[in-house]
């Protein structure tokens, strides 16, 4: 774990008392599941409430579902008719069978067909349509989630929200829907026919399907449940195996490999139970309407042959309503079993609206960044005078995690613009909050900041963003190329601007060793680079950018001598263009600070240079003798301590 990461977690830890253990956040998970599995809790659970809420998602595709709907009734109608054909064709059959009743048949068999498989299609595009528009809003609104929310869910959870249950989804809009609605029609539809035939042999089948609904009706709720907990179990999967990739030289330096594939395989085994108990109750629920089917075929025909010996009936008549009689298995199957099928996938849809109704920071357009000819040391920015107002101002800021319990209380410090001003503290004393409160990824609970003078709030997060860069301990290098990872904030820049970024962030070495060089692919979370490369790659990013206001999280800390020292020469022409606030450890970046800001328990104990400081800060001064820091005359040592 990066000195980064563990200065967050102590400072969340020390301003909140429910911190993010996988132990705690699992369980939460197995709990989150056990509630979605109990019956009648939550929401209306009914079939009808399922369906409305499915109808809806089908907003913007209605006139597919109607065209679905109608080649499907089209194609059902077609083979309603085909009975009445054959009734005729058997009821002729003394005289030979009309050639053309042959062809009649036919021809309906073929149309059924084509209008059937245009009507499939029609639905399955229909269904993608939906899906495609759920991940867009999904992945728009996890990318724009708060950042409370983020610390509350598993990044591998979200992921699966829009993978594996908009997929479920799919299915379910594009089958189960449709499916219930012409399959009822289509029954209701043959049972009309079979009333007009024979009353008695009518009554006979509907009291056998009877007995199948009420057995697919008490099986219900408990395919929703269990599919629901199954969904959160693959949910937790793929959190899982997220987190264990994601510090996958971890795992193996501490040979934690079966430890985690016991740890993932719990998941496994959950998702498994779940998916046998659905599938379970989905196999006992086919087969019942399979043999309620069969069933009412049998008695058909054994009281449909005694009435036809009785001259009661036509042959014909006993052969149209036993073609009708088998032609309903087909609506009512597709009927329960797309009543089943939208119970499973509102357990899908539940976790796609939760993850939909986050609080998300509001949608705004980004800032462009102008490009511009090389005229400074700073890439696009001509040399002006500084201003007076500071970049950046905290007046009393107030801020916890938890409001209960404040990591930082009432700070005031200010950044002069062409300054650079150094934190430093001890670890949980608040440097990397203030950094995310700069970044507006939290508000403050009390006090102002400003940039330029300006209230934050009268700022939108997009306008505050504009004026800052970012260089991270934990730096973050995305799959691609090295020129993808330095123009990412600006994909428009030249490639003079882009050499000068290079240069100015001795990044020449990686683009020479570099198949490709600046094409160079660096691989999933720049796997290719040292660690010292990809915090060049990250200052990089961030000069091109030509920000008011420059953050730096340790920057020397993946360094050595040499790269250290130029570093510092590299600041020093920074600071002629625009200010830095940083977090600070070594001498070598504290001593050639313009002033200092010393942060105690979430307060400000002192400000000053580093003379002043060791002067006049207990606090500065046992800082500075645990990391044993030496005079600026003599090289500073690469000692790192916990921030």
């Amino acid at each position: 774990m990066s000195d980064s990461a563990t200065a967050r977690a102590d400072e969340r830890e020390s301003g909140r008392a429910d911190g993010r253990e996988d132990g705690r956040e699992d369980g939460r998970a197995d709990g989150r599941a056990d509630e979605l599995g109990r019956a009648g809790e939550g929401p209306d659970r009914s079939t009808r409430a399922a369906v409305r809420t499915l109808y809806g998602l089908t907003a913007g595709h209605r006139s597919s579902v109607a065209v679905a709907c109608v080649l499907t009734l089209v194609g059902s109608a077609l083979g309603l008719a085909q009975p009445l054909v054959a009734q005729r064709a058997v009821d002729a059959g003394g005289g030979g069978v009309p050639l053309v009743l042959l062809l009649v048949l036919a021809v309906l068999f073929v149309a059924e067909a084509v209008t059937g498989a245009v009507g499939r299609y029609v639905l399955e595009r229909m269904g993608e349509g939906v899906v495609r528009q759920l991940r867009h809003g999904l992945v728009a609104r996890l990318l724009r989630l708060e950042m409370r929310e983020h610390d509350r869910h598993r990044t591998g959870d979200l992921i699966s929200r829009v993978t594996v249950d908009t997929t479920l989804l799919r299915e379910v809009v594009s089958q189960a829907l449709v499916d219930l609605v012409t399959g009822s029609l289509v029954a209701a539809g043959a049972i009309a026919l079979m009333l007009w035939l024979d009353a008695l042999l009518l009554l006979l089948v509907a009291a056998t399907v009877a007995v199948a609904a009420l057995v697919v009706a008490s099986l219900l709720k408990g395919i929703r449940a269990a599919s629901e907990r199954m969904q959160s179990s693959v949910g937790a999967i793929a959190a899982d195996l997220e987190r264990a990739l994601g510090a996958l030289a971890m795992v193996r330096v501490h040979r934690a490999e079966e430890r985690e594939a016991r740890r993932i395989g719990e998941r496994v085994e959950a998702a498994y139970g779940a998916g046998v108990r659905t599938a379970k109750l989905a196999s006992v629920m086919s087969p019942a309407v399979e043999l309620a089917v069969q069933g009412s075929f049998l008695l058909v025909l054994v009281v449909g042959g005694l009435r036809v010996g009785g001259q009661a009936h036509s042959l014909g008549d006993l052969v149209a309503f036993l073609l009708y009689a088998s032609y309903l298995v087909l609506p009512l199957s597709s009927v329960f079993r797309a009543v089943g099928l939208i119970q499973r996938g509102m357990g899908a849809y539940a976790r796609v609206e939760q993850a939909l109704t986050l609080p998300a920071e509001p949608a705004e357009p980004a800032e462009p960044v102008p490009v511009e000819p090389v005229a400074s040391p700073l890439p696009g920015r001509a040399v002006t005078a500084p201003r007076e107002e500071p970049v950046l101002a905290l007046r009393d800021l107030t801020f916890g995690y938890d409001p209960a319990r404040p990591v930082l209380r009432g700070v005031t410090l200010s950044v002069a613009d062409r300054c650079q001003t150094a934190l430093v503290g001890r670890s949980g004393a608040g440097k990397s909050t203030i950094f995310a409160l700069v970044a507006r990824f939290y508000e403050p609970d009390q006090g102002t900041l400003l940039f330029d003078g300006r209230p934050a709030a009268e700022l939108t997060r997009s306008e505050c963003r504009a004026r800052i860069a970012v260089v991270d301990q934990n730096t973050h290098v995305v799959h691609g190329t090295l020129r993808d990872n330095i123009t990412y904030a600006v994909p428009g820049a030249t490639e003079a601007q882009v050499r000068r970024v290079v240069e100015l962030a001795r990044l020449e070495d990686v683009v020479r060793r570099l198949p490709g060089g600046l094409s160079g692919m660096l691989g999933e979370r720049g796997a290719t680079l040292s660690g010292g490369e990809r915090q060049r790659v990250a200052l990089a990013r961030a000069l091109l950018a030509r920000p008011r206001l420059l953050l730096l999280d340790e920057p020397t800390s993946h360094l050595d001598t040499i790269n250290e020292t130029a570093l510092a020469r590299v600041m020093r022409d920074v600071a002629r263009e625009c200010a830095l606030l940083v977090i600070a450890h070594r001498l070598s970046t504290v001593q050639h600070a313009d002033r200092i800001v010393v942060l105690d328990d979430g307060r400000v104990s002192a400000c000053g240079t580093h003379e002043e400081l060791l002067a006049g800060s207990p606090v500065y001064r046992e800082l500075a003798a645990g990391q044993m820091l030496r005079p600026a005359a003599g090289p500073p040592r690469a000692a790192r301590t916990a921030r």
